[in-house]
């Protein structure tokens, strides 16, 4: 097996398979190494015991909370990270996100670039990754004047009557950007129906996950390589410290090791900083790069709600994952709370199977048939914001995470808001929390939204990356997963590390090869 290369990516999420794609026409040797394999395609991967009640796909290791009880994360090992799970909502971060935000939790920091310096690049994503939306919809959208390459899905007729309740009602709810692909032909070209979507591993492709979209194109390049279950468990550095001299993996038993020109993480944000923690050495003595203390701290992951709003009406919808509310992003609108309180979208529908994996027993009343029948679901998203104290660290090689919830007050009002908007409908009489997502009553398992942990920045003294992405201390060592994070905003993270992994992408060519 030949181990030595010009770039190696370890890891092949949103990051890594988009930049192997950005990289892949420079003809340099690239290998990505991936510690999982392939999602199987199976009947399971439509099943909701299967995938949410016995979590047949997420990782059997076991991480610490902060008081070292164990939990197993709702993390994702395989080709294509954890895009093979997730909603495909792509949305780009707010123009203001990118400056200093006051919350009433805090503050939300500024960042070392703007949103110019993504713009060019949020637009080659969304095109890339087949977003569906609509320009101008969005009160709090930042600026763009091209159009979204393909037009919003439609909504369902429940959706839609949702949807005209909450317009009347003065919010503005606008088409969710998703991205999928509606034009690829499945088996026998049969027509393709959105359902088991939201959470669910795709086996018909049509999801505009990392794999089908990034990192099978890269390898169709002669000079791009992916070696399955290889497991990263150090990085070494040359005699002077500032270069990566190898990379240590475990693949089916045996230890090899890699060497390349540059070396690119993008394990994920707790993955990455556990990694640079766990390859300390003379040089780094407290993990690589991390002279500054910021490697693993400043973790976020969001304040998250699952709600599930009963109707008089069923809701007979395959895919409600549709729209979405910005409404109260930057603000409340109560004059006695002028802070931000996050984000609204829709959720997958729920099933029977989900909610009685939630609950012991149905509500008063309802069978988990019947509340599935009648439930239209939502998720909703508030910004935590970054504290050194929430932490990735390692307890005897075992990944701790040290996380406490902050700027609370904004999400619970941000509930309030959409309960309001829903009651003031006439539609709905019944509200229940649907915690599904969050591995039952641990909701730091919920990992999906991870970033922060190995920040960037133009002080070596402040960030552990520069501009680029760049380590401040390792010259060939770079990282592209959410990790870079400065602030988590309040929307999902996805099209951002996308986006920006194409800039690095840019900046590599021209720069650095």
């Amino acid at each position: 097996m030949d181990t030595n290369y010009d770039i190696i990516i370890v890891g092949t999420g949103a990051g890594g398979a988009t930049l192997a794609l950005k990289l892949a026409d420079t003809g340099k040797r690239i290998l990505l190494l991936e510690r999982g394999g392939y999602v199987p395609v199976e009947r399971e991967n439509w099943d909701s015991r299967e995938v949410f009640i016995r979590n047949r796909y997420t990782t059997n290791e076991f991480w610490l909370d902060k008081r070292d009880r164990t939990f197993r994360p709702g993390q994702h090992y395989g080709v294509g990270g954890n895009t093979k799970f997730y909603g495909a909502a792509l949305f780009r971060m707010r123009e203001q996100d990118f400056g200093k935000v006051v919350h009433h939790g805090g503050i939300s920091p500024e960042w070392p670039i703007s949103y110019g310096d993504l713009k060019p690049y949020y637009l080659e994503a969304e095109h890339l990754y087949h977003v569906h939306g609509q320009r101008g919809a969005d009160p709090t959208e930042p600026p763009e004047d091209a159009d979204f390459a393909y037009g919003p899905l439609p909504h369902e007729s429940r959706i839609q009557e949702v949807f005209d309740g909450l317009r009347e009602s003065g919010l503005h709810p606008f088409p969710c950007p998703i991205g999928v692909d509606l034009e690829k032909k499945g088996p026998g070209h049969a027509p393709f129906v959105l359902d088991r979507f939201d959470g669910f591993p795709d086996p018909t492709e049509h999801k505009a996950d990392a794999h089908v979209i990034a990192l099978r194109k890269a390898l169709e390049y002669e000079n791009v390589r992916l070696l399955t279950r290889a497991k990263v468990t150090k990085l070494t550095t040359d005699k002077s410290g500032t270069r990566i001299r190898e990379i240590h993996a475990e693949h089916e038993g045996e230890l090899l090791k890699f060497t390349a020109e540059l070396c690119i993480l993008s394990c994920g944000a707790i993955n990455s900083a556990a990694l640079l923690l766990k390859s300390a050495n003379e040089h780094h003595p407290a993990g690589l790069g991390n002279s500054s203390d910021l490697v693993g701290r400043n973790y976020m992951c969001h304040i998250n709600s699952a709600l599930m709003a009963i109707g008089k009406e069923p809701n007979p919808t395959k895919f409600g994952k549709t729209f979405a509310i910005n409404d109260f992003y930057f603000a409340s609108g109560d004059q006695d709370f002028d802070f931000p309180l996050g984000h609204i979208q829709m959720l997958g529908k729920s099933d029977a199977m989900q909610i009685k994996g939630d609950s012991p027993i149905p509500a008063p009343g309802f069978t988990f048939e019947l509340l599935a029948k009648h439930a239209v679901d939502f998720w909703l998203a508030t910004e935590d914001l970054p504290d050194p104290n929430n932490r990735i660290s390692l307890v005897k090689g075992q990944i701790k995470v040290s996380y406490t919830p902050n700027n609370l007050e904004a999400h619970r009002r941000l509930l309030q808001k959409l309960k309001e908007a829903l009651t003031k409908s006439g539609k709905f009489s019944h509200y229940f929390p649907k915690n599904v997502y969050f591995s039952k009553d641990m909701p730091i398992a919920a990992v999906a939204h991870q970033n922060g942990t190995v920040r960037f920045g133009h002080d070596p003294r402040t960030s552990v990356l520069d501009r680029f992405c760049r380590s401040h201390e390792v010259e060939n060592l770079f990282v592209v997963d959410g990790s870079f994070f400065v602030s988590s905003s309040a929307v999902n993270p996805a099209l951002t590390i996308i986006a920006n992994a194409l800039r690095v992408g840019d900046h590599i060519k021209n720069e650095v090869l």
